[in-house]
């Protein structure tokens, strides 16, 4: 069979699977068979000790060492060495049934770059996936990714996926862990690619020793990676809603006291709304400079929101806004000093003096920030001529 001609690789990551590697590859090999579809049967192994390589060389399969620990490593490495346009992966403990997978080759020949399947629509049988995974962890990842990302996808986590091999190269992914699960839907979606899903059994498996999945940790790599991958969430609107209260606070009480029952708002109040003010802002800022690494070294895809503010703001219109920011806040300080030298800097009644004295720190605060965040965003701007394209970033 010539290798350009294969149309599909039916990849497996394996690590000590003896026990029920075997029958997935013969599933996967009856497939290829009764449907006539030109494929190969590709084991990822992540270096196996119960001689998984050997029962997968004698049932056909062909086998790639990944010299790299972790489930991502495997497939990425399976990605790699796939000979097939269209890839399908899956788990080689029994779980799926490699004998049904017709739902995503339709799919992927349909023009579908990512076919995801839905364990909640295909059916989850008694004992095959634990409790807290069932009605907390892919229930609450899958939504927090939805949320997010705006993805139409209710199962984040399947293990049972096709895609297009081509375009999911394109994709530079790069975690090494379970995390990865999470990664390819993530950027397929902010790469506008087409996205698909089908409906998958999921199978109590057949192994007698425990799974390579570790809930909380794996759990928190999940959640880590989608807070990673979407700064908006993580520090703008945080920080937006966070600066905004924290600066009607500044405002508010630095001309008057607000008395609300037997409860009264004053000088005490305003600097904890000076310290919200400080922090929101200075989330605002992490946000706009995470966005343009991301976007810099092709994480993410290019902003036309980006791109325009861009245009418009510079080092100079940023060290200048900073500038005048920090001369407006030693202003007021200006004024708290002469007053004080109007007393022979001697006391002074500290409700009074404090109203002047937060907000010209705060907006001396604000000032530094922004001169700092300018020289740094410029230095982001400056894309390094070593930096290399997606696909020999990872994938040579």
């Amino acid at each position: 069979m010539v290798v350009e001609d294969l149309e599909l690789t039916i990849l497996m990551p394996c690590l000590n699977e003896a026990e029920t590697l075997q029958l997935c590859i013969k599933k996967a090999n009856q497939y290829l068979k009764e449907n006539s579809v030109n494929g190969e049967v590709l084991i990822a192994d992540n270096g196996s000790t119960d001689g998984s390589q050997h029962i997968a060389t004698k049932e056909g399969a062909r086998v790639i060492d990944v010299p790299i620990k972790g489930y991502g490593a495997a497939i990425i490495h399976g990605i790699n060495s796939a000979r097939g346009k269209y890839i399908i992966m899956g788990d080689s403990d029994d779980s799926y049934d490699f004998l049904k997978l017709n739902p995503y080759v339709d799919k992927l020949r349909d023009g579908f770059d990512l076919v995801m399947g839905n364990r909640f629509l295909g059916g989850i049988e008694k004992g095959a996936m634990p409790f807290l995974h069932k009605y907390l962890g892919n229930p609450v990842l899958s939504f927090i990714g939805r949320l997010f990302f705006k993805i139409n996808i209710r199962d984040f986590h399947c293990g049972l996926r096709g895609f297009n091999k081509k375009s999911i190269k394109a994709l530079n992914l790069q975690t090494t862990g379970m995390e990865f699960a999470s990664e390819m839907v993530v950027k397929a979606a902010l790469f506008k690619l087409k996205i698909g899903e089908v409906p998958t059994i999921l199978s109590q498996d057949g192994r007698t020793r425990p799974p390579h999945l570790r809930t909380w940790r794996d759990g928190w790599r999940h959640l880590r990676f989608l807070l990673l991958f979407s700064p908006a969430w993580l520090f703008f609107y945080p920080g937006i809603l966070t600066f905004v209260v924290g600066l009607l606070g500044v405002i508010t009480l630095s001309m008057v006291s607000i008395s609300i029952g037997d409860i009264t708002l004053d000088i005490h109040t305003l600097l904890y709304s000076s310290f919200a003010t400080i922090m929101g802002f200075q989330a605002i800022l992490f946000y706009l400079l995470s966005r343009t690494f991301a976007i810099n070294f092709n994480l993410t895809p290019e902003s036309d929101v980006f791109n325009k503010l861009w245009n418009y703001f510079s080092l100079e219109i940023g060290l200048i806004c900073g500038f005048v920011a920090l001369m407006i806040g030693l202003g007021f300080s200006i004024y708290s000093i002469l007053e004080w030298k109007k007393a022979s800097f001697g006391f002074l009644d500290p409700v009074k003096q404090m109203r002047f004295t937060i907000p010209a720190v705060t907006i001396m605060i604000l000032g530094i920030q922004l001169i700092f965040f300018s020289f740094f965003l410029s230095i982001l701007g400056i894309k390094s001529v070593f930096v290399k394209t997606n696909s020999e970033q990872v994938f040579d």
